[in-house]
């Protein structure tokens, strides 16, 4: 499934690196150490021997592990591979909206005292369907940009449903670094709505603090690989935005069964020239752009 050895990768010299990706115990792993949050036990293997293994055939220099719900709020096993891994990996751990405000501090101490460099806001977590704008939310994206860690948003359920808090947030909080993940999942528009919608995403370029990840790209393809008409999506976003604020990103391990690691990285290229992004566009989202936001990491 993966591309023709054709295509030119980012040009040498320069890292790829990976902006959105997930481990996970093994089952043996999980028995033993580092147990499965109840009910979301992994379909998938997403262990950090496959993921080396993966990386190593792609020619994938580093990643941003992101913590995976099947863990939900328990970092311990990301923590061991950021520890084992330190210039291959950094971490994003999974913001806790509790409403007695322990994610706070909790927040502060991954941060602090176990190195994580970015934080996931998943707005399906915050409690009895509260908005990530409440007290607590605010608190979590002031404390994120105070530590100097970017947030991500992950708007699974559409990026209309949650543009409003993310807009409010990024206007009250300007000292916060914040990422869309999978491209906000917008996929190629084909109605009005859906229209107005990507217009949303493109008009958040207006603060300058906001980057895209284009990963995921079987989430938010209507096509199966290499994803061709995404070409027009990555063109317009990147208008918008500029490369230096665009970064590619896999989401191992759930791309694997889709069109293979390797294949994920090879996409990108196959789209980027499709849409007529230039070598130094494509550099800077296959690795310049995650390298600038977090500077002297995967060194």
């Amino acid at each position: 499934m993966a591309a023709s050895g054709t295509v030119k990768d980012s040009s040498p010299g320069t890292k790829v690196i990976d902006s959105h990706l997930h481990v996970w115990a093994s089952p043996e792993e999980a028995a033993e150490k580092y147990p499965y949050f109840p009910g979301q036990e992994p379909t998938l293997p997403g262990h950090v021997d496959f993921l080396l293994q993966c990386m190593e055939e792609a020619v994938v220099d580093g990643a941003l592990i992101v913590q995976p719900i099947n863990h939900k709020f328990d970092h311990s096993l990301v923590t061991s591979v950021l520890s084992k891994y330190p210039t291959k990996f950094v971490g994003c751990c999974l913001a806790n909206p509790a409403d007695d405000g322990t994610g706070i501090t909790e927040l502060e101490r991954l941060v602090l005292k176990d190195g994580y460099s970015a934080v996931r806001f998943n707005p399906y977590l915050w409690p009895n369907n509260q908005k990530m704008t409440n007290e607590v939310g605010k608190a979590l994206f002031a404390k994120a940009g105070e530590l100097g860690v970017p947030v991500g948003f992950m708007c699974m359920k559409g990026l209309n449903l949650h543009i409003s808090e993310i807009e409010q947030l990024c206007t009250e909080f300007p000292s916060t670094v914040v990422l869309l993940d999978h491209v906000a999942f917008c996929k190629p528009p084909l109605n009005n709505e859906e229209s107005r919608t990507f217009a949303s995403l493109l008009n958040l370029s207006g603060f300058p603090q906001v980057y895209v990840k284009f990963s995921a790209l079987f989430r938010v393809s209507r096509m199966p690989f290499p994803y061709q008409d995404l070409s027009d999506t990555l063109a317009k976003v990147v208008s918008s935005f500029g490369a230096s604020r665009v970064m590619w990103g896999s989401d191992f391990p759930f791309v694997v069964p889709e069109c293979g690691y390797k294949g994920a990285k090879e996409a990108v290229a196959l789209i980027a020239e499709q849409a007529s992004l230039s070598s130094a566009d494509l550099d800077w989202i296959m690795g310049g752009t995650i390298l600038k936001l977090f500077p002297g990491r995967w060194q």
